[in-house]
């Protein structure tokens, strides 16, 4: 009997297989949500929850190389929420439209205080980017509501102290949007 073989057979790797297979299986309940990932295990038979550990891990690599730490961090920034508020944009609900105003107005925040002190910060903490990413993320993912709690917390009263402590109120009814102008240019567009 190879060692290998000794290996596979130890009942702490069989435990240990045991529970990465039920982890993968529970991946890939979760991906199967999401017709784009079904899509894409269909045509290239690769499974959904492979593939997505790989990208993960890819994210995690190019992460490491600190070349390529700024460019992911700011595609994981950018593409995903500009693909989502272009489809808010051609949806008929409002909420989705608030919830990536609000993504935006609080990352261009972000971005702008990043810019005066981008240098100082990666000189005291090397793995500025890859906390970034998480952070993005946080503010993206509805389920966490990242982007209103620091709206709410951070812009806003920021916005308030500059705007002269004067609130602007949200719009009635009977007062157009800028959703609503959006939506109008849309379907004039089509």
């Amino acid at each position: 009997m190879s060692a290998t073989q000794k290996v596979q057979q130890h009942p702490a790797f069989i435990q240990a297989q045991d529970k990465a297979n039920y982890y993968v299986n529970q991946l890939d309940k979760e991906l199967s949500k999401y017709p784009i990932l079904n899509t894409f295990e269909q045509r290239t038979q690769v499974p959904k929850s492979y593939a997505f550990l790989g990208a993960v891990v890819l994210l995690a690599i190019l992460h490491s190389v600190n070349a390529f730490a700024s460019p992911v961090s700011n595609l994981v920034g950018w593409a995903l929420p500009a693909y989502l508020s272009v489809k808010a944009l051609e949806s008929p609900s409002h909420a989705d439209d608030i919830q990536w105003l609000t993504y935006w107005v609080v990352f261009g925040f972000f971005n702008f205080l990043e810019s005066f002190a981008l240098r100082v910060v990666l000189y005291y903490f090397p793995w500025y980017f890859a906390f970034k990413s998480i952070f993005i993320l946080w503010l993206q993912l509805p389920q966490f509501r990242g982007a209103h709690l620091l709206y709410g917390t951070v812009v806003r009263p920021v916005f308030a102290n500059i705007n002269g402590g004067k609130s602007n109120t949200a719009p009635t009814q009977s007062e157009p949007t800028v959703a609503d102008g959006l939506r109008e240019r849309v379907a004039v567009a089509e």
